[in-house]
C-alpha cells in the first residue's frame, strides 16, 4: 500500500534540530508506518548556516522566513524546534494556519502561555505533540509497563534527580545562539524548565498528578559575559539548581533535584519508586537498563535486579537490533515521532500533547514560586 506524504517544515537548527532531523530521516527505515514524512523545509535566521544544515541533513529548501512556511499550503506538519520565548508565536500561527505541530519542551515560557496555547490547538483540533522523548526510553517505557501491570503496589515514595556541571566555570558566557538557556528573558526559567521539566513529566506519567510542592532554587554565579557582546556583564537570572519536595494526588512523596553544578555529571536522569511490593530504579546514562526488585520473590532468592532491556518483548525494541545490541539517545526521538505517525493513523493520542505539556508547564510554575515566596503551593 502506498504510504501517504507528510511534509514537514522544521523551525531551528540547533541540537534539537538535529535530533529531529535525524529521526525523520530514520523513522520509515524501522518502522512500517502509514505516513511517511517528507524533509520539505528547514527555516532560521542565518541563511549560511541555515543552508549547511538543510544540505547535511537532508531538507529540500530553505527559508529564513518561518511565517512564510507555516502558510505555505504545501505544509502539513510544523516542528519548533526553537528556544522557549518564540514556542507561543510560532505554534499560535501554525495552529491558526490548520497545521499539525511538534514543539520542543518546555511548551512555553510558563503556564499563563502554556494555556493560550492548548486553547490555539483545541480550536484547530489537529494533533499536536510535544518532544518529552524519555517516554520512549525502551527502559522507562518498561517501568511504566511494571508500574501499570500493578507489580510495585502502591507508590510510596518517588525521587528524581536530573544532574549535568556544563555551567560550573564562571567563563561560560550567556545568550545567543548556543547559550539561550542562561538567558532568563529567552528559556523562562533554568534548570526548573530545562531539566526538572523531563522529571516531571516522566514522574506523572509513571505515579500520576502532583498535588503540591515546595522548593528552593540557587544561582551560584551571579553574573556572566554577554555572549553576542564580549565584555558586557549581565545578572543571572535563571535557576543553576532547584530542589523540591512534592506529595502526588494519590498520596505519594516525593523529592527532585537537578543541577548545572554536579562535577562529573554530564546528563544523569535519574529516579526511583519504591512501592508496596516492589521498587524501580534507572539512569540514563546507563539507559538500556533498569533495576527491579519484588517483595514477591522467594526470601532467599530476594535482592535487587538489572534487567537488560534490549530484548524484542521490550517496549519498542521489535524494530531495532538483536538482542544484546542497544540503542541510544537518538533513538528515543525516532520512536517518539513512530508513536506520533501511528497516531495520525488510528486517530489515537499516542504522544504526550500540549495539554500533558501544559501539565508539566503548571507544575514548573508552582515549584518556582515556592521557591520564591518559601512556602508550599497546591496545585
Amino acid at each position: 500500500m502506498a504510504k501517504q506524504k507528510l511534509n514537514v517544515a522544521i523551525i531551528g537548527y540547533g541540537f534539537m534540530g538535529r535530533a529531529h532531523s535525524n529521526a525523520y530521516r530514520k523513522v520509515g527505515n524501522f518502522f512500517d508506518l502509514e505516513y511517511e514524512p517528507v524533509m520539505k523545509v528547514a527555516s532560521a535566521r542565518q541563511q549560511d548556516q541555515l543552508d549547511a544544515f538543510a544540505a547535511n541533513w537532508g531538507w529540500q529548501e530553505t527559508d529564513t522566513d518561518w511565517r512564510r512556511v507555516v502558510e505555505r499550503p504545501d505544509i502539513d506538519l510544523v516542528d519548533i524546534c526553537a528556544p522557549n520565548n518564540v514556542h507561543l508565536e510560532m505554534a499560535q500561527a501554525a495552529a491558526a494556519a490548520g497545521k499539525l505541530i511538534a514543539c520542543e519542551k518546555p511548551l512555553a515560557m510558563d503556564a499563563t502561555q502554556g494555556r493560550q496555547l492548548v486553547d490555539a490547538v483545541a480550536a484547530a483540533g489537529k494533533p499536536n505533540m510535544v518532544w518529552f522523548n524519555y517516554r520512549r526510553v525502551p527502559a522507562i517505557a518498561l517501568a511504566k509497563q511494571i508500574v501499570d501491570e500493578g507489580r510495585i503496589g502502591r507508590v510510596f515514595h518517588y525521587r528524581a534527580r536530573y544532574l549535568q556541571d556544563w555551567t560550573i566555570s564562571a567563563d561560560v558566557p550567556q545568550g545567543g545562539n548556543t547559550l539561550w538557556r542562561l538567558d532568563k528573558s529567552v528559556s523562562g526559567s533554568g534548570v526548573t524548565g530545562d531539566l526538572l521539566a523531563h522529571s516531571i513529566d516522566t514522574a506523572m506519567w509513571l505515579t500520576g498528578p502532583i498535588a503540591s510542592v515546595a522548593a528552593t532554587t540557587e544561582t551560584f554565579v551571579k553574573e556572566r559575559e554577554l555572549q553576542d557582546e564580549p565584555g558586557t556583564r549581565k545578572p543571572v537570572e535563571i535557576d543553576d539548581a532547584c530542589a523540591f519536595l512534592a506529595r502526588f494526588a494519590g498520596g505519594a512523596m516525593a523529592t527532585f533535584e537537578s543541577t548545572r553544578y554536579a562535577r562529573g555529571r554530564k546528563n544523569e536522569n535519574y529516579f526511583e519508586i519504591n512501592g508496596e511490593q516492589g521498587s524501580l530504579a534507572f539512569n540514563l546514562e546507563n539507559a538500556h537498563e533498569l533495576g527491579y526488585f519484588t517483595h514477591s520473590d522467594e526470601g532467599h532468592l530476594r535482592g535487587w535486579r538489572t534487567i537488560q532491556v534490549w530484548d524484542s518483548d521490550h517496549p519498542y525494541m521489535e524494530h531495532w537490533w538483536v538482542p544484546g545490541c542497544v540503542i541510544g539517545y537518538e533513538h528515543t526521538f525516532i520512536n517518539a515521532l513512530a508513536d506520533f505517525l501511528a497516531g495520525l493513523a488510528t486517530g489515537e493520542k499516542t504522544c504526550p500533547d500540549f495539554a500533558d505539556a501544559q501539565a508539566t508547564q503548571v507544575v514548573c510554575d508552582a515549584v518556582l514560586q515556592a521557591a520564591a515566596e518559601r512556602r508550599w503551593v497546591d496545585l
